[in-house]
């Protein structure tokens, strides 16, 4: 059995129920006035963090409705991290499970938002590469920051003047450039395709293409066959290739 809870810890688990949720009970001896300090100071630096990160989520369902759901999580989220920067993701995870009555599209927009965040302060290095190299007998490096996304909504078009009725499958390369600016490039499936084969294989280029084509009809074969150079030429001029492996 566990030990009964001393005072203290009863006295901290109870100013902590409140913190969390004003309808819970005041800890004995804490006035109204002290205890609403500290309510208000630790709701308002989670929403902060959480209006820097999702703006456009918060400008599309209101104020008020944005207040309730970031009150939802601050109360019934138990993070698993108490970095601060990680509260927007912390945040995506609680939205997975909510019982919220969200636009269909809006976890997918929260997602798209927090990626400029994830991205902007990826770690990931980049190994010795040419960035001149050959890019169908080299092996390429994909720019080791980019997310290769999916989405089944255009959460990039989304804004205050046009809200999807449909879902839209959306293809999306986010990763940082040279200048550390992030960038979004709007892709189609094949180009995700053959990128996500680039990072799956220490291969080159030509046979990057040819493994790919050997999947696709004999149409789309001849497609990738064609067009493959020229879309490895183009992520390297837009920053998803850095270069090719030394």
């Amino acid at each position: 059995m566990n030990a009964p809870l001393r005072s203290f810890q009863q006295f901290q688990m109870a100013f902590g129920r409140r913190c969390r949720d004003p309808r819970a009970a005041r800890p004995p001896g804490v006035s109204a006035r002290r205890m609403a300090v500290y309510e208000a100071l630790l709701f308002n630096n989670i929403t902060g963090f959480l209006d820097t990160c999702f703006p456009l989520c918060r400008e599309l369902i209101g104020g008020a409705r944005w207040r309730h759901l970031n009150r939802a999580f601050f109360r019934d989220w138990r993070s698993h991290t108490p970095i601060f920067r990680e509260i927007p993701h912390e945040f995506l995870r609680y939205l997975k499970s909510a019982r919220q009555p969200l636009p269909a599209w809006f976890r997918e927009l929260a997602h798209y938002e927090w990626v400029e965040l994830a991205v902007g302060t990826s770690a990931a290095s980049c190994p010795s590469h040419d960035v001149d190299g050959d890019l169908m007998q080299g092996r390429p490096l994909v720019n080791p920051t980019l997310l290769n996304l999916a989405y089944d909504w255009p959460v990039h078009r989304i804004g205050p003047g046009w809200r999807p009725r449909k879902p839209a499958a959306t293809h999306l390369l986010v990763f940082r450039n040279r200048d550390d600016e992030v960038r979004f490039v709007e892709a189609n499936a094949t180009t995700a395709q053959l990128v996500a084969r680039l990072v799956e294989s220490d291969i080159s280029g030509a046979l990057a293409i040819e493994r790919f084509a050997g999947e696709l009809d004999e149409k789309s074969a001849a497609a990738v066959r064609h067009h493959g150079p020229a879309i490895l030429d183009g992520l390297r001029h837009q920053g998803a290739i850095s270069g090719i492996r030394i």
